[in-house]
């Protein structure tokens, strides 16, 4: 008997609107990488891999680089790290826990605008609240710390501003942002850990809550903590609303905070380079592809007991 087609007018619309959406774009961006194609001309020359050649040889892409994993391996650890912890405070206490979570969680669902406008004001370096607190703690035992004796000597940091401090202030902002975003999802992971398995721990002599963490906790939240740690690098490589809001007209002093999503905006849409920044977002692709593959590549590892 001839095979049913029925079920390709179920799978048809989704494997369309995944080419047409998804597949599509990512091919033209490929093919456009090899172009010096900008808008409004009519043709383009194919320059192989010309563009491919910039971004790993000129300085204003190494310092793109530089920048992009200096905010990537500062926000995953601590954003992850506090989110964990947040997590564990918030099941284990027995009052105002939505009350927490709501704290913790309103910098995820903060405009953009507003964000900015409080984080410029609170970093001023004169009237900024961060700087004036330092201030106020000169002349305390907090100055036997060196750095926190030459800023009292010197003045503190033009913490957007100061090329040295600038991606730094960024990433703090960018852990600020996104820890309560990995609270929510731990939270989550730890309402499927079964509480029988807490009480056979302290039979077989986990008595410290560190125990009961390390034995049982920890390995049931691996598939939780895969997907947390992914998504993490994942949101951080795809920082530019932060960048552009603080450095719309570059990539912060001496480009320090030139992070990848803000080069495409800049050369494909500021400057109407759509190869090399078809380029650029090439690369970036790689490396999204490369976190999910070492995703699923945990995954299959069985990291519930890892």
């Amino acid at each position: 008997m001839p095979s049913s087609r029925a079920h390709w007018w179920f799978i048809g619309p989704a494997l369309f609107l995944m080419a047409v959406i998804l597949l599509m774009p990512i091919g033209i961006a490929g093919v456009m990488s090899f172009t010096n194609y900008s808008l409004g001309n009519p043709g383009a020359d194919w320059v192989g891999l010309e563009n491919y050649e910039k971004i790993f040889t000129r300085s204003t892409y190494q310092k793109m680089f530089g920048a992009t994993f200096r905010y990537v391996f500062v926000v995953v650890p601590l954003s992850v790290g506090l989110g964990l912890g947040a997590a564990l405070l918030i099941n284990s206490t027995k009052r105002f826990g939505d009350f927490y979570k709501t704290i913790y969680f309103l910098p995820v669902m903060a405009a953009l605008i507003a964000m900015a406008i409080v984080w410029e004001f609170a970093l001023h370096p004169t009237i900024g609240i961060v700087n004036s607190t330092l201030e106020k703690g000169c002349g305390t035992v907090l100055e036997s710390w060196s750095w926190f004796s030459q800023g009292c000597d010197r003045g503190f940091p033009l913490w957007l501003t100061d090329r040295d401090y600038a991606i730094w202030t960024v990433a703090f902002i960018g852990v600020w942002q996104g820890f309560g975003f990995n609270m929510v999802l731990y939270l989550a992971g730890l309402t499927s850990v079964p509480r029988e398995l807490y009480q056979a721990a302290e039979m077989d002599g986990a008595k410290s809550a560190w125990e009961r963490f390390r034995l049982v906790t920890w390995p049931m939240l691996g598939p939780t903590t895969v997907f947390v740690v992914t998504i993490s690098f994942i949101r951080s490589f795809q920082v530019f609303d932060t960048v552009e809001a603080f450095y719309p007209q570059g990539g912060g002093p001496s480009k320090s905070v030139y992070v990848m999503m803000f080069a495409i905006y800049e050369k494909a849409i500021q400057q109407n380079l759509m190869g090399i920044g078809a380029a650029i977002t090439v690369v970036f692709l790689v490396f999204v592809m490369f976190l999910t593959l070492a995703q699923r590549w945990l995954v299959e590892k069985r990291v519930h007991y890892s």
